[in-house]
């Protein structure tokens, strides 16, 4: 096991009701500003929930943060921090309107030439407002991270912060039973890849890492069907423990507890990101077209963990390496389509004519050594590329 310091400081208030308890961990007098998505909030109660528990403060909103967050759209909510004079922001949403608020919160104290250097020239962040989370959809593990990725044009670029943390993150699994098939089959397959780019690597003798990271995998393969099959039905019959079994999966995937003392991967989410810049799909659609392909191009490097990854999680111990090793692909391309997420990129409506694009894209964005050798150069993305349509 490598060495490593950990330390996450969010507060996690988990269960149906605790958005009520959001005073108790936002200091009175704050100016709070309340940042969310589509609208969506308002329809299923939690906006009302929200207002209720902010009944003692002044308080702002700023919706319309999309999925994939844009940086135009952001840089409002900053001119709104400023204006008002705003000292706490509230992200009340999933993982796009989290890592929205978290660029927010640099943003508005950055004293760079343009805020956009956060991402395009990492620029450190030296000072960051207090945010808070209040989760509707459980997939990026954003609650309780100090990641934020953020869209301008065709870039999709990242930073992290030890500043950006959530001070508190409410995880309520009644607010996911409104969430339509997709979201939810988005959310368990964005859990599950953030799960292997921190597992399916190399042994470093981290079995506590390993066989915590098997059991969140597990849980969502067992978990996530039976949440798309309560899509839909009204809340008195929604199955509450499946939906808190995938949202709390979906935190511990990511508030990088099993990626301490292990190395990590992370070029599908890169691969991906590109993806999502160029044709405009689904951030977990990406995930599911490239992990495949890619553990079929790393077989000879993953060799061993896929080994551990066939035996362990899908029950596969009959047959050569390689035949098993083939065989746990194929299982992992397969409960991505049983969660309705397509793992082609024909699946899309796209051929091979974008792959030069997206090469080209990694390129431009440094993305030229990935994989936790360093060793998936552009002529393997392009391998990984051509073999995903």
């Amino acid at each position: 096991m490598h060495n490593f310091d950990y330390q996450n400081p969010t507060r996690i208030l988990f269960g149906q009701g605790e958005i009520a308890n959001i005073g108790n961990c936002i200091p009175q007098g704050s100016k709070v500003l309340v940042l969310y998505g589509g609208g969506s909030i308002k329809a299923n109660g939690v906006y009302q929930q929200v207002a209720d528990a902010l009944s003692g403060y002044q308080w702002f909103e700023h919706g319309g943060i999309s999925p994939n967050p844009k940086y135009e759209e952001l840089m409002g909510a900053v001119d709104k921090v400023k204006a008002e004079g705003i000292d706490f922001l509230l992200a009340v949403g999933g993982g796009s309107v989290a890592d929205g608020t978290k660029f927010v919160a640099a943003a508005a104290l950055f004293e760079g030439e343009e805020p956009w250097d956060i991402l395009a020239k990492q620029a450190p962040v030296t000072r960051a407002l207090p945010l808070g989370t209040i989760l509707t959809l459980p997939a990026t593990g954003s609650e309780a991270n100090g990641n934020s990725v953020v869209t301008r044009g065709e870039d999709k670029l990242a930073f992290n912060s030890p500043l950006v943390y959530p001070q508190f993150s409410v995880l309520d699994p009644t607010t996911t039973y409104t969430l339509p098939a997709r979201q939810v089959a988005n959310g368990v397959v964005d859990a599950f890849v953030h799960v292997m780019e921190q597992y399916l690597t190399y042994p470093v003798n981290a079995p506590i890492q390993d066989r915590f990271a098997e059991s969140l995998l597990l849980t969502l393969i067992e978990e996530g069907p039976k949440a798309l099959a309560d899509v839909g039905k009204p809340a008195e019959t929604q199955n509450y423990d499946v939906r808190a079994n995938i949202m709390w999966a979906a935190t511990l995937a990511l508030n990088t507890l099993i990626g301490k003392g292990v190395p990590q991967d992370w070029a599908t989410h890169m691969i991906g990101h590109e993806l999502t810049a160029t044709l405009g799909l689904d951030h977990a659609q990406t995930l599911a077209i490239v992990l495949p392909n890619l553990m079929q191009a790393q077989k000879a490097t993953k060799g061993a963990k896929m080994l551990q990854y066939a035996e362990r999680v899908w029950g596969i111990s009959d047959g050569d390496d390689d035949a098993r090793i083939e065989a746990a692909i194929a299982k992992t391309r397969d409960f991505f389509e049983r969660m309705q997420v397509k793992t082609r990129i024909r699946d899309y409506g796209h051929g091979g004519e974008v792959v030069d694009t997206l090469v080209a894209q990694l390129e431009r964005h440094g993305m030229v050594k990935l994989g936790e050798h360093g060793d998936i150069d552009l002529a393997r993305s392009r391998q990984i590329l051509e073999a995903a349509l």
